[in-house]
């Protein structure tokens, strides 16, 4: 299935990727969460996927200065990707919100969509590339789960208006958790700017969030229950991911979170170009794949 791009707002990408990741130590002594294994594939591939399916073309990721190297070297500029990937510092992990500080010159005047990269969605994302689309202020996405107060909580009314923003309530008001997914206008770096840090010493999204909310700017989208959200921030929730990702891609013999196929499949690329980026990837599995792909759309296109 090939996809057209969806994004004619120009939304940019910001990929937060910073964080010491305490909870999964050992693992992260000696780099970033991001580069850790989801099955295949470091986890970084995964939100950097989500964000080409929505149709992004420009991505800033956001690290801590010893792991941006290796970012640098898995992505280089984006250009075989037909993208342009740029990278920027965080000195300290001092919130979410702080990614749109960093990011202000990059953003300009453009809308962005700021993921967090240990978030995981599997399934159909054409609510995202309508939010991308739609956005207006802010945009944020609701996905359903049994225990609502382990998690930040959206209220929302019947059209999808953001009434209220609770983390971790003990009576949750809806059953509707916040993943690491938001859209902004090009106005977040300057609320980001303005917001004081919370009691952790962070700019907290959650305050962001409230401020386009109190100027009734921020929508919640949705995501239907045909949509996977694994946080792979925990060993467990680690190990789920893994097996979760293991599980499809052998069922279907698809890939997920596959970086270049995606590109391919976007538009981002052409066949020939594809082919080309695939003549520097060494043998292996992933090469075989991508193999596949290519000839199956040769295939298609004689």
């Amino acid at each position: 299935m090939s996809y057209t791009n969806h994004n004619p707002k120009g939304t940019k990408g910001i990929i937060l990727a910073g964080g010491a990741g305490t909870r999964l130590y050992p693992l992260t002594s000696l780099y970033s969460k991001q580069l850790v294994a989801v099955y295949d594939k470091p986890m970084i591939y995964y939100p950097l996927s989500t964000l080409i399916l929505a149709g992004i073309q420009e991505i800033l990721i956001i690290s801590d200065e010893k792991t941006l190297p290796y970012y640098q070297k898995l992505f280089g500029n984006g250009e075989h990707l037909g993208m342009s990937i740029t990278y920027a510092r965080q000195d300290a992990p001092k919130g979410i919100a702080e990614a749109l500080v960093i990011g202000e010159t990059f953003i300009g005047n453009s809308d962005v969509a700021l993921i967090l990269g240990d978030n995981i969605f599997y399934g159909p994302l054409g609510f995202l590339r309508n939010a991308v689309r739609n956005n207006q202020g802010a945009t944020i996405f609701g996905y359903y789960v049994n225990n609502p107060e382990e998690y930040g909580v959206v209220e929302f009314g019947p059209d999808n208006q953001v009434l209220s923003l609770e983390e971790k309530p003990k009576s949750p008001k809806s059953h509707y958790a916040v993943p690491g997914l938001y859209i902004y206008n090009s106005q977040a770096s300057g609320l980001a700017k303005n917001l004081k840090p919370s009691a952790r010493g962070e700019l907290e999204i959650t305050d962001l969030n409230k401020a386009y909310m109190q100027n009734n700017n921020l929508k919640v989208e949705l995501m239907n229950r045909g949509i996977a959200w694994l946080d792979s921030g925990t060993p467990d929730s680690l190990l789920d991911a893994s097996n979760f990702i293991a599980s499809v891609e052998k069922r279907q013999g698809l890939k997920i979170g596959c970086v270049e196929e995606v590109a391919l499949r976007m538009g981002f690329v052409n066949l020939s170009e594809f082919q080309k980026l695939l003549s520097r990837l060494p043998k292996s599995y992933y090469r075989e794949y991508l193999s596949s792909i290519a000839r199956e759309n040769q295939s298609r296109s004689i």
